[in-house]
């Protein structure tokens, strides 16, 4: 007995209709993750992040754990910062936003841009970064290789931020979806503001407690 049309058209739709996406896991364990689980390791030899859920994140929360670091949670800004249109011209970067994080196993501070190739490298000497950022609060309590001193220019003010690194490589895969044209485009300048909105309310002024 042939199938009836409804019947060959539910068949054919199986074929058509592509199948959900896997779900995200525990690079570690295996674990599936959630928005409530899901967590970062840096992994300090390449510089990359790999996702884990928590009870695997909290085995590398320490300094000396090998080769993977977690990434904190913590944002901190510094709105007493010195930073200037002069210092930022000292700094040469080419766009409007910048992030430093500290490379523990190369012992000096490495500048990242984004860019319509993702995140580029700066090739500054990291001397003068070292000059530029070096009396800033927050220079002085960043973890190396999970935090970044996030950096805006726009509208005349420059602002400071510490942030997980995550959320550096998390702009910078937005910034290359969105950008077109030679700045950006809009699109990708409301992202942009967008993102920094929400850093803006996330970060909190350092404590006492703080360690570096």
């Amino acid at each position: 007995m042939r199938p009836g049309p409804a019947a060959a058209h539910r068949g054919l739709r199986r074929f058509r209709t592509p199948p959900p996406p896997a779900p995200e896991r525990c690079e570690l364990c295996g674990a599936v993750l959630t928005d409530r689980n899901h967590r970062h390791l840096a992994d300090t030899r390449r510089r990359a992040l790999a996702c884990a859920c928590t009870p695997c994140a909290l085995l590398f929360d320490q300094p000396g754990a090998g080769q993977f670091r977690t990434v904190p949670n913590r944002c901190l800004a510094d709105p007493d910062h010195t930073l200037d249109d002069a210092a930022w011209d000292r700094l040469q970067i080419p766009v409007g936003v910048a992030f430093f994080l500290r490379d523990a196993a190369q012992d000096r501070l490495v500048a990242l841009y984004p860019s319509p190739a993702g995140a580029t490298e700066s090739e500054l000497d990291p001397s003068t970064w070292q000059a530029v950022l070096g009396a800033s609060r927050l220079a002085g309590l960043l973890e190396p290789d999970v935090e970044a001193l996030l950096l805006r220019r726009s509208e005349g003010r420059i602002d400071c931020y510490l942030v997980p690194v995550d959320i550096c490589y998390e702009l910078v895969g937005r910034m290359r979806l969105l950008w077109q044209g030679f700045d950006g485009g809009a699109e990708a300048r409301a992202a942009l503001a967008d993102f920094f909105d929400g850093v803006a309310r996330r970060a909190r002024a350092p404590k006492e407690d703080d360690r570096p």
